[in-house]
């Protein structure tokens, strides 16, 4: 079956409080709907020394895919949906909206783990919001 064939809930997630927020009613959510979630940790190669080749690290990935996978043990396994992890790498606002594409909503915490908190959206959950394809549900 595609992606677009079921009822997708994607939500993303950084281990911080809005995002475990975010997964807590995307899992809720879910199970009034019936649909899936896919819960998403994106990491991105750090740049050193401001060259533009990545310092590869295997290590982020790692720790990526743990943090996901405890976040989502910790708030939706009481829901009774079936949760997808995955960890991409990449722009995390292009990684959710190309992941959102047939979705039935994109769920995002209104702050996270990316650089400083900005006055009332951070720059993630902003630029999701502008440009998805599917419903967003940004969640404090």
């Amino acid at each position: 079956m595609d992606r677009t064939a079921q009822r997708r809930i994607v939500v993303g997630v950084d281990g911080s409080a809005s995002s475990r927020a975010a997964l807590r009613w995307a899992a809720r959510q879910a199970a009034v709907v019936g649909a899936t979630v896919e819960a998403i940790i994106t990491w991105d190669y750090p740049t050193a020394f401001g060259w533009s080749t990545p310092v590869v690290d295997a290590d982020i990935a790692a720790s990526a895919a743990k943090t996901l996978a405890e976040t989502v043990a910790q708030e939706a396994a009481e829901h009774g949906v079936e949760i997808r992890e995955r960890v991409e790498s990449g722009n995390a606002a292009q990684v959710l909206l190309e992941a959102a594409e047939g979705a039935e909503l994109l769920v995002l915490g209104n702050r996270g783990h990316h650089g400083f908190a900005k006055a009332l959206l951070g720059s993630v959950s902003q630029h999701c919001v502008q440009h998805a394809s599917c419903p967003v549900v940004v969640v404090r």
